[in-house]
């Protein structure tokens, strides 16, 4: 029987302010992200992203290298300050360029571009609107994708609204995306960027009716710490503020009644106006991409526990609290990565399942992997074993979800090249290509080819059927 479909869109994932660099090259004017290692908040001894891994410089080089693996497709980003000069809406044509020779050697190569319009890189000219906290920003955010649709339309057939928008409302801060100057909940935030979303979908339906359009969020299976009843419901909220809200309002067109009640029982609120909620009405997605690197364990948690968290470090993987929610535990089930992110490959499985049997809609996964603090030998090879088995076993119980029912439409692990971890800098590598530089040392950033490498490649020649 065979695994994977035949036109299975194999490939790996990254984003523009992690990868590109060149902040000052091209007309691209300022975001959050570009001096993000300058915030105090900001880890010690790790670098910023303003070289990244110089991709801006180097991207007919590592297409190039894409191709020799074979890659399907690419998912990858479009940097919005990259694209629109200010908040008048005036575009940047040296960007635009960047990208419409980015995707021509995509295609050339017969590599599906798969774009996501928004990836954190939030262009400071929108604080003059409010930022995040304001109905103003939805109202930018069309006329970006509007550029973007008219520009990119005719050559991209896959699209993604905006990254990981539950980790806005989750972990904003720690991972740089909401301003420190913002006075809207968090929850606030997060329906403005469900309203932008709503707005680029209903657009594209509108200018790209061929085309393909869906959000992606970080989503994962909960799990109950124990089989304590309080626990259980632990869980069902955690589902709920962690996964369900920001997929049940794309693809269902409201939040669910258990959600509010949810809000406003840990004292929350969510300003909509009739206006809005027409909006998200006619949105629905044609596909559900989402990233995937770990499930969630959760018990309950008191203010107290919430007070304790506030000191400790958290991300997208560890250290929630949400006071009479719950918080989220290590699982003792699980091994852990060198960064002490769980792995769980049949939560993989069943994250996939519980995902298409909630929405049916089919599903393209736009990040998983493992970073590690990877080893160059004097012999310039990355023996990255490690990475090659996590991805075996991810890539075996994602076959089974297929086998079992789930629609799935490619896979686009995390990432294609090394690049720079949101608060872990370019120590903590996640890519099949090594590049050669350090936290502060630049060296020469040459491309190096891991042991993953190589085994992706005859993987994705043999669609899936060596695992």
């Amino acid at each position: 029987m065979n695994k994977f479909p035949k036109d299975f869109l194999w490939g790996a994932s990254t984003s523009a302010y992690q990868i590109e660099g060149g902040i000052n090259q091209g007309g691209k004017v300022p975001s959050i992200m570009d001096r993000f290692d300058e915030r105090e908040t900001y880890p010690k001894g790790i670098t910023g992203f303003k070289v990244a891994s110089d991709h801006y410089n180097n991207w007919k080089e590592d297409v190039s290298i894409m191709a020799e693996m074979g890659f399907k497709s690419y998912r990858f980003s479009i940097s919005w300050p990259r694209i629109i000069k200010n908040v008048k809406g005036d575009v940047n044509q040296e960007g635009i360029k960047f990208y419409s020779d980015l995707i021509d050697e995509l295609i050339k190569y017969k590599i599906e571009p798969v774009v996501t319009m928004f990836h954190f890189d939030t262009p400071n000219f929108i604080d003059e609107v409010g930022g995040l906290d304001s109905s103003e920003f939805s109202k930018l955010f069309e006329i970006y994708s509007k550029v973007l649709f008219e520009n990119y339309g005719s050559k991209v057939k896959w699209w993604l609204t905006i990254n990981e928008l539950n980790m806005f409302a989750l972990v904003g801060q720690t991972i740089g995306v909401i301003s420190e100057k913002s006075k809207a909940s968090k929850w606030q935030i997060m329906h403005n960027l469900n309203v932008a979303q709503a707005r680029a979908i209903i657009l594209f339906r509108k200018m790209l009716p061929d085309g393909k359009i869906g959000p992606a969020p970080n989503i994962s299976s909960v799990y109950p710490a124990s089989s304590k009843p309080e626990d259980y419901d632990a869980k069902i909220k955690f589902d709920q503020l962690r996964n369900w809200a920001f997929l049940d309002i794309v693809c269902r067109g409201d939040y669910s009644n258990y959600f509010k009640i949810a809000l406003k029982s840990i004292g929350e609120e969510i300003m909509v106006t009739e206006e809005e909620k027409e909006v998200l009405k006619n949105s629905k997605p044609d596909f559900i991409a989402f990233n995937y690197y770990s499930t969630m364990t959760v018990e309950t948690a008191t203010m107290e526990d919430y007070k304790k968290s506030l000191d400790k470090n958290k991300d997208q993987q560890k250290g929630m609290v949400v006071p009479g929610v719950g918080k989220s535990v290590y699982n003792p089930n699980l091994e852990k990565t060198q960064f002490g992110w769980e792995i769980d490959p049949i939560g993989f499985k069943n994250t996939l399942k519980e995902v298409y049997d909630r929405y049916q809609l089919p599903i393209m996964i736009t990040e998983n992997g493992i970073g590690a603090k990877d080893v160059l030998t004097e012999d310039e090879k990355i023996h990255d074993d490690y990475r090659i088995e996590y991805y075996k076993r991810h890539i075996k119980f994602m076959s089974e979800a297929i086998q079992e029912g789930v629609e799935m439409i490619g896979y686009m692990p995390w990432s294609a090249i090394d690049l720079v971890s949101t608060h872990e800098g370019i120590s903590k590598r996640y890519g099949f290509i090594y590049v050669n530089r350090d936290e502060f040392d630049e060296k020469d950033m040459r491309r190096i080819r891991k042991d993953s490498f190589f085994w992706y490649k005859e993987l994705i020649e043999k669609n899936g059927e060596n695992i």
